[in-house]
């Protein structure tokens, strides 16, 4: 017993490590193209106004929204070794592409392969760290896991900036340099990455009563699309997604169109300047997710919704007064709040999508349930890619800081939730698997 306690432990720094580096790597290849439109927007040989920047964004994020409704499934179903290390894979190649071959149809069919292989990422890892940490660790070990996302847009603008434009001088340099990155990640992912304790020899976090041959029989025969119609049916993940798909635009008009925004309001900052300044919001990306998480588990006895409903009313009023600061041409100003704004977004963000969906879903449903609330917030983020290429910054802007508002107040009602019976055995029960219970007080 002793010796699975070490192993065990062991093997959760192995499996967080891993996993964190694999979805910091994905914004790699993310971030790359906002680096580019820097350039491309000043490249006589590719021209691409706004708008139709906009419309390949567009493109990626709607496969990516397609991607998560369908690896979470498949990630419950075969495991997150192979969706995510096939991921990392198809992500280096499609950037790589994009950085040699500069035409409107090849950018196109790039963005969507793109966005179905990053979308393999979150729902996947997420399903594979619930593997190796009970319930009552979730929330913070989530938070603190969650980081990864963060510290990803924070370096990855920076790094294919300083490729791109000041070690090459090309544009080209931000897709190239960041596919070499996610590759060599995906090589470390094969290396160190294993889907559950099991696969090592240790027995489950949380094991399962044994089934009958009767049942295992019955289980077997269970569709992969079951879990998906049991999350349907379960009204707090329906909540969390609708809460989701109005938080998500606001980041992915900042992780998409930062650098634009900054540099259009504020050109004195100079390109590389540009590309730096909207990483203060993913520095407090950094410390969101730890403190959500903190607080949800130790504050709020592993009720997930109201810290989450303070940090989005905060983020309400942070939202709403970004552009005039961006107007006041203050650079230490215009930092500050995206810092605000990066702690109060990615806290929610990654408690919404991560720790709440994986508690409120199931043992064996846990991807599946984080693929369909980050599916949902995809979708959304659809228009944090379209909007800022359709519509003036203010405007965006409010539509954002609504959003949000009416993020926070979806999740009121849900005040006291909290997992019920985290643990499920399948064939599916109606209403049971998923019961929600009302935290006691």
């Amino acid at each position: 017993m002793n010796k699975h306690i070490g192993t065990i432990k062991r093997w959760r720094v192995q499996i967080f490590a891993i996993t964190w580096l694999a979805y910091a790597a994905f914004y790699f290849t993310r971030k790359a193209f906002s680096v580019a439109k820097l350039g491309i927007g000043e490249d006589p040989t590719f021209m691409l106004d706004k708008m139709a920047m906009a419309n390949l964004d567009a493109i990626y994020l709607t496969a990516y929204a397609v991607g998560q409704f369908t690896w979470g499934i498949l990630a419950d179903r075969f495991g997150p070794r192979v969706v995510v290390l096939g991921g990392l894979l198809i992500s280096a190649g499609a950037a790589l592409v994009m950085g040699n071959f500069a035409t409107l149809p090849i950018f196109a069919t790039c963005m969507l392969i793109q966005g179905l292989a990053q979308s393999t990422g979150w729902s996947g890892l997420c399903k594979n760290l619930g593997s190796f940490f009970p319930s009552e660790q979730r929330g913070r070990v989530l938070g603190l896991w969650s980081s990864c996302y963060a510290f990803g847009g924070l370096v990855a603008s920076p790094f294919a900036g300083w490729w791109a434009y000041t070690l090459i001088g090309s544009w080209h340099a931000a897709f190239v340099s960041s596919a070499a990155v996610v590759g060599l990640v995906a090589v470390l992912f094969f290396i160190f990455q294993r889907n559950k304790p099991e696969d090592v020899g240790l027995p489950a976090v949380e094991p399962e009563p044994e089934l009958t041959a009767e049942q295992a029989d019955a289980q077997s025969k269970i569709s992969m699309w079951e879990p998906l119609k049991e999350i349907l049916r379960n009204r707090t993940v329906l909540v969390l997604g609708l809460a989701y798909f109005m938080l998500k635009p606001a980041r992915y008009a900042i992780l998409l169109w930062g650098p634009v925004i900054v540099f259009e309001q504020m050109p004195s900052v100079g390109k590389v300047g540009a590309a730096i300044i909207p990483t203060a919001f993913e520095l407090a990306g950094l410390l969101g997710p730890i403190l959500i998480g903190l607080a949800s588990d130790k504050l709020f006895g592993a009720r997930r919704m109201p810290a989450c409903v303070i940090s989005l009313l905060a983020l309400t009023v942070s939202l709403a007064f970004f552009m005039g600061a961006l107007h006041t041409g203050s650079v230490l100003l215009v930092v500050a709040l995206l810092f605000v704004m990066g702690l109060t977004l990615y806290g929610p963000d990654s408690m919404i999508s991560g720790a709440a969906a994986i508690d409120f879903g199931t043992a064996k449903a846990g991807a599946t349930a984080a693929g369909f609330v980050n599916g949902c917030g995809s979708v959304g983020a659809i228009l944090g890619g379209l909007l800022p290429g359709y519509f003036d910054t203010v405007t965006v802007f409010i539509v954002f800081a609504v959003c949000a508002m009416f993020s926070a107040l979806v999740l009121v009602p849900h005040w006291n939730s909290r997992p019920g019976g985290l643990k499920t055995n399948y064939p599916f029960v109606p209403n049971r698997a998923m019961n929600i219970k009302p935290l006691r007080t």
